[in-house]
């Protein structure tokens, strides 16, 4: 991640209402919309991302984890970049929070790239025209009812019809 020259600001809190955080900085270091903005108090850790500037050098931000324990007044720095996650081979069978932290217990994530969490859409020649079946390797819902690769699938039903078994099976296949 590249950064630019000038010096990254350091902000303060001053307002938390649930998940919404906003926060003061310098009036020559506000952060861009879409930064990350890594709070650290007590031996607590937050990340927030800017949703906009409110005026007053204020920026609204979003917590990406529970505020639990956030006061005002706690040191915020903005990072310069968005919230980046790891892409690649290194993320298969891993579990990520949104912010890209491994929650599986099986150590760092040896990824040789990071794509920050918004992004463009594919171009669309980039983009697939036709309908593909996905093969769930599910015979019955192979043969009846089959999926479309990227579509919207719903499982409904009535208690004890197997809703979860087939979400399972999805899954592992």
């Amino acid at each position: 991640m590249a950064q630019d020259t000038k010096t990254l600001a350091i902000g303060k809190v001053v307002q938390v209402i649930g998940s919404v955080v906003d926060v003061e900085f310098p009036p020559d270091g506000m952060p861009s919309i879409f930064n990350a903005i890594e709070v650290k108090f007590e031996d607590l850790s937050f990340t927030l991302e800017v949703q906009s500037h409110m005026g007053n050098n204020w920026v609204k931000c979003l917590s990406l984890m529970p505020t639990d324990g956030l006061a005002r007044g706690a040191e915020a720095r903005d990072t310069g970049a968005p919230i980046t996650v790891p892409v690649g081979k290194a993320t298969l069978g891993r579990i990520f929070n949104v912010a890209g932290i491994p929650l599986d217990d099986k150590g760092e994530v040896k990824a040789e790239e990071y794509w920050p969490i918004h992004r463009d859409p594919p171009a669309f020649d980039e983009q697939q025209s036709t309908v593909q079946v996905l093969e769930t390797g599910i015979k019955v819902i192979d043969l009846i009812s089959p999926f479309a690769k990227g579509g919207k699938v719903g499982a409904y039903g009535g208690a004890g019809v197997g809703k979860t078994v087939i979400i399972q099976e999805l899954i592992r296949n």
